[in-house]
C-alpha cells in the first residue's frame, strides 16, 4: 500500500513539473510591437537643380500651348516655411509639416516600419540669372537671362511632398531603471513617391496644377529619438531625399511637361505618441 502510494505521489509530481517546464517552453512571453504617430515641422535646402521643359502643342500658337523644348540649368531655390501660421490652428497643415505613422516589431524599440510623410515647400529663386537652352515657338536660344517672375516662375509649394517607407534601426544610448525613459540614435532609410503640386508661370501665363504623383525618391533619415514615461516620443533629425520628377504638370494636364532631379536636406522635429499593441 506504501508503495503504491510513493508510486502515485512520485507519478504527480514528475506529471506537474515536467507540465510547467513545458509550458515555459512551449509559452514564452509574448513579445509586445509598439504602435506610434507623430507630428512636426522641417526646414528644406536645395542643391541647384536643372529644369526641362517641354511641349508638342500647336506650332502657330505664341502662347503656353505652343512648341517649346528647353532647359533651365542650375536654378538655385529656397524653402517656404510659413511657421507663423501654426498659431492658427485651422493652418497648421500650412507650414512645412511632417506626420508619421510607425510600427517597432518587439519591446527592445530597436526594428521597425514607418509610413512617412514631408510636406516640403521649393520656390525657384526669382531674379536670379540662369543659361537657358533649346527653342520656344520656332526659335532657338542658349543664352543667360534673368528669371523674371512676371514671365517664368516655377515652385512646388502644396508641397513638393516626399511619400516614403522606411526601413528603421535604433541603437539605445540611455534607458531609466524603471524603463520609462530612454534616448536612441535612429536611422531610416526609404524609398517612395512624390506628389507635388506645382505652381507654374511661363511666358506670362500662371497655373497652379492639380496634385500630382510625378516621380519616385529616396531618403536616410538620422537623429535622436527621446522617449518620456514610457508614451511620450521626441524625434529630432537631419534627412537627406533624392527625387526624381519625370512628369511634372506644367500648365494643366496637355499643356505641357517638365522634368526635374532634386537633391534636399531638412532639418527635423517631430513630437508624438506611443501606444503599445
Amino acid at each position: 500500500m506504501r508503495g503504491s502510494i510513493l508510486i502515485l505521489f512520485i507519478t504527480i509530481s514528475f506529471t506537474s513539473f515536467s507540465q510547467t517546464e513545458i509550458g515555459k517552453t512551449i509559452l514564452p512571453k509574448k513579445k509586445k510591437g509598439t504602435f506610434y504617430l507623430l507630428w512636426g515641422y522641417n526646414r528644406d535646402w536645395f542643391a541647384k537643380s536643372t529644369i526641362h521643359f517641354k511641349n508638342d502643342g500647336d506650332p502657330n500658337l505664341q502662347n503656353e500651348k505652343g512648341v517649346y523644348d528647353f532647359t533651365l540649368y542650375n536654378v538655385t531655390a529656397a524653402d517656404r516655411p510659413q511657421f507663423d501660421r501654426i498659431k492658427d490652428v485651422k493652418n497648421i497643415t500650412v507650414p512645412q509639416f511632417n506626420f508619421r505613422i510607425g510600427y517597432y516589431f518587439n519591446d527592445k524599440h530597436d526594428q521597425g516600419i514607418e509610413l512617412n510623410y514631408d510636406h516640403a515647400k521649393y520656390v525657384v529663386n526669382d531674379w536670379q540669372t540662369g543659361r537657358i537652352k533649346g527653342s520656344a515657338f520656332g526659335n532657338s536660344f542658349d543664352k543667360d537671362t534673368v528669371l523674371n517672375p512676371n514671365y517664368f516662375h516655377f515652385e512646388h509649394t502644396d508641397g513638393a511632398n516626399f511619400w516614403l517607407v522606411n526601413y528603421m534601426k535604433r541603437f539605445k544610448i540611455y534607458e531609466s531603471k524603471n524603463l520609462k525613459n530612454n534616448v536612441g540614435l535612429i536611422v531610416k532609410p526609404g524609398i517612395g513617391f512624390v506628389y507635388p503640386r506645382t505652381d507654374v508661370t511661363l511666358f506670362g501665363n500662371r497655373v497652379n496644377n492639380r496634385w500630382h504623383i510625378s516621380g519616385v525618391c529616396a531618403a536616410i533619415e538620422a537623429g535622436l529619438r527621446t522617449e518620456l514615461f514610457k508614451n511620450l516620443t521626441i524625434e529630432l533629425t537631419g534627412k537627406g531625399v533624392y527625387a526624381d520628377y519625370f512628369a511634372i504638370i506644367v500648365q494643366g494636364k496637355g499643356n505641357g511637361q517638365a522634368k526635374q532631379k532634386m537633391l534636399a536636406f531638412e532639418a527635423i522635429l517631430n513630437v508624438g505618441y506611443s501606444l503599445n499593441w
